[in-house]
């Protein structure tokens, strides 16, 4: 076991930027008023189970089509990238279709995939498997479902607390550390495919 409590510190913080559950409080209060209700257990647990899940059959699926882990770290650090982009300028570059939901789906689609586990937190996990170890990035998934769950059950709170421009600048802030993150990430792993 090499559990590290940096790496354990540093891969929570950018799952945590990736999912940015704080930003997606508007999203998620949106959510509860169509559905009428969201299911906080079973968001939290769904998403964890996708994001571990992927953590260990992510790296064979690439395999089986012929992709090095460094060059979807690469992939990986681009997506971050964009998603840092779209929190600090406040823009967005990928919008889902707005389809109607009701309280069945609501808490497995779209709040546990793909807004909680999407394409940016399942390429961010494998990108950080590149670079740390896998029982870090578990600790850091499961902090991170648990942080997501106290979020879900106290989103109306939340956004009476902080206020739209609280949340506004937690997602700048964010995107400024996902985005130093993603070069980290892209310098780091660029170095590997040219060896």
């Amino acid at each position: 076991m090499n559990f590290n409590f940096k790496e354990i510190f540093t891969a929570f913080m950018v799952l945590f930027a990736v999912i940015d559950i704080i930003g997606n409080i508007p999203i998620i209060i949106d959510l509860r008023k169509k559905a009428g209700h969201i299911q906080s257990e079973k968001a939290s647990l769904i998403a964890g189970f996708i994001m571990i899940l992927f953590l260990f059959l992510g790296q064979s699926l690439l395999k089986l089509i012929g992709i090095d882990v460094n060059s979807f770290a690469v992939a990986g650090a681009f997506i971050l990238f964009f998603i840092a982009l779209e929190m600090i300028l406040g823009i967005t570059l990928y919008k889902d279709s707005d389809e109607d939901i009701n309280a069945i789906t609501a808490s497995v689609f779209p709040l546990a995939f793909p807004l909680i586990a999407g394409p940016g937190s399942l390429t961010t996990l494998l990108s950080l498997r590149a670079e740390f170890h896998i029982e870090n990035i578990i600790v850091a998934v499961l902090l991170n479902v648990v942080f997501i769950y106290i979020v879900l059950k106290t989103s109306s709170k939340i956004e009476r607390i902080i206020g739209p421009n609280g949340i506004q600048i937690i997602r700048k802030v964010f995107g400024v550390i996902l985005l130093a993150i993603a070069v980290k990430l892209f310098a780091a792993n660029i170095k590997m495919l040219f060896v």
